[in-house]
């Protein structure tokens, strides 16, 4: 509707000889300032010379009955105009919501485009890191938003199977006998070698000579180790993605990428990469960024090499994608901009106009309240994340629940949910602040409380149809609910999700549904078949449900019928 009305505007302004200007079309914090508002008397003022409401009064007398479904135009303040939607506009979007359904909210805004995007990519042989744990919530959500736009998306992991991450875990690992299939020892052997790595030089020493002998894979017993504490790490990896709802098309490990990074870098020295002091590395000050080193002075590679033999694998796999994206932290933004630098330097007829590269930052999560355990002063491992909600989960759900034992556990989804509430209500980049109790509360501002509003309604469906209530949309009370008028919003928040890269909209959208239909449901009744308009508040709580489950999905959260 704000494109139809901004299509009468311009024609009423052309009628009128006056040029357009850039102006905004929203909705008023306030419903009863109508359902769209608009500034553009506001911005011509000036440029006309005349006051604001002259202005748009000249606007409004052209536009009076021209827009469909547009019932009362009225002009408020010093000159904002304001459109109230016909009823029968309201009637025909929850009829529409009912017939796409599972469709309801989805756009072709991306059609025809091919996307690659890699997130979570955690270093292995060690829990997985909480920082890793965000880069998945948000990148999950991310590739569900381009896909309910119409683009063809992949999902890609890039973990770290190899460099002094790895060296660190393995070297700790032979100096305290732990066991490389227990994840908690690798992240104990990790802990105490990154400890020997900052603060003993004859250990750091053998430390970094375990990292060399890794590349080289010429020690088996240090390969045996790690080997079994990858395997290890990827069985876990795999156990929790699959419970926040990722499924990988492709994983690409640095180890495959390492050799052909070094390749890449040694075929374009000195043309693009120069030698300094041992290492090779890449001036991007050429491009008013700063240098940073590609091949170490032992001729080992980089995280930056190897992203280079990330780029080529990506680009031998998936040769016609039209959009990369890497979803990591908000540190490593500078980063970024020196790798692609390099790339399309490197590669500039792949890296061709209709190609995009792009980095989505994502922020640092802290805790406020309730406490959340830790190995190593404030630093969360993800996994400590989910099995502390998780635990906590199972003490609140009532004994008298009943779940699918071939689905995942209610448990599970309740935790899940708590957790991406609690990091895509952020805008991307900001940082989180983690409050278990807030996160996992059913009521207000939480992922559960979206999901126990989804099962409330479902309930109340239920009751419906024991009380004979059939829905329908042929006789609707003269003047909309509330309700109706966020409804209708859905499709719009999704693709502003879409344009800015931002969950966080949605999450917002959908808690203001939530908490406007259990307003509405405290107030009318629904399963009353003496009501004439329980047939219609009937099929408004179906529209609602849907698009509840419909935003869940985006946000990869399960609604799960019964809590």
């Amino acid at each position: 509707m704000d494109d139809v009305i901004k299509t009468a505007i311009d024609e009423a302004l052309a009628e009128l000889g006056i040029e357009s200007v850039g102006y905004m079309i929203e909705h008023p914090g306030d419903l009863s300032h109508g359902d769209f508002a608009c500034n553009i008397a506001m911005v011509l003022a000036k440029k006309l010379g005349q006051p604001p409401r002259a202005v748009a009064e000249q606007i409004v007398a052209k536009l009076d009955g021209q827009i469909e479904y547009v019932d009362l135009i009225e002009i408020a303040g010093p000159g904002f105009i304001n459109f109230y939607l016909a009823r029968d506009f309201f009637v025909a979007e929850t009829a529409r919501i009912l017939a796409l359904g599972e469709m309801w909210g989805s756009n072709d805004s991306a059609a025809g485009e091919k996307v690659l995007i890699e997130y979570t990519s955690p270093n292995l042989f060690k829990p997985l890191h909480v920082g890793n744990l965000v880069g998945n919530i948000i990148g999950e959500s991310l590739t569900r938003i381009f896909e309910f736009s119409g683009a063809e998306v992949k999902r890609l992991n890039y973990p770290s199977d190899i460099g002094l991450t790895v060296a660190k875990g393995v070297w700790g690992l032979k100096e305290t006998g732990g066991d490389p299939s227990d994840i908690k020892a690798l992240g104990e052997a990790y802990r105490f070698g990154n400890e020997a790595y900052e603060n003993d030089e004859a250990k750091k020493a053998d430390i970094v000579a375990v990292n060399q002998a890794l590349y080289s894979g010429t020690d088996s017993k240090l390969n045996e180790l790690r080997d079994k504490g990858i395997a290890t790490s990827k069985v876990r990896l795999q156990i929790i993605c699959t419970s926040l709802g990722t499924i990988f098309d492709q994983t690409i490990f640095e180890s495959d990428a390492a050799p052909q990074g070094i390749t890449i870098v040694k075929e374009n020295t000195p043309d693009i990469f120069k030698e300094s002091d041992g290492a090779v590395v890449y001036a991007g000050e050429k491009f008013g960024l700063h240098t940073r080193v590609f091949l170490n002075s032992k001729g080992l590679p980089t995280y930056e090499a190897k992203d280079l033999g990330n780029f080529v694998i990506k680009q031998t796999s998936f040769p016609n994608w039209t959009h990369s994206i890497v979803v990591t932290g908000n540190e490593q933004t500078e980063y970024f901009k020196v790798i692609y630098a390099a790339i399309k330097e490197i590669f500039p007829e792949v890296v061709a106009e209709d190609k995009k590269l792009e980095h989505i930052p994502t922020g640092f999560l802290t805790l406020t309240t309730g406490k959340m355990s830790s190995r190593k002063g404030n630093t969360l491992s993800g996994e400590q994340v989910l099995e502390e909600l998780e635990a906590e989960a199972k003490l609140r759900i009532t004994e008298d629940t009943v779940e699918d034992v071939n689905d995942i556990p209610l448990a599970t989804k309740i935790a899940t949910a708590a957790i991406k509430y609690q990091i895509l209500r952020q805008s991307n980049g900001s940082d989180i602040i983690f409050d278990k109790e807030r996160a996992l509360s059913f009521e207000g501002d939480s992922g559960p409380y979206l999901q126990y509003t989804f099962a409330r309604i479902c309930s109340v469906l239920d009751k419906v149809k024991a009380a004979g209530v059939v829905p329908s949309l042929a006789s609707a009370p003269a003047e909309p609910y509330l309700i109706e008028k966020i409804l209708y919003r859905f499709e719009e928040v999704v693709q502003t999700a879409l344009d800015e890269r931002a969950p966080h909209k949605v999450v917002g959208y959908l808690t203001e549904l939530a908490g406007a239909f259990n307003t509405f449901y405290a107030h009318e009744k629904i399963a009353d078949a003496t009501d004439e308009y329980a047939p219609y508040k009937t099929a408004l709580a179906q529209a609602v449900a849907q698009t509840l489950k419909n935003g869940l999905w985006t946000l990869a959260i399960k609604a799960p019928e019964r809590l």
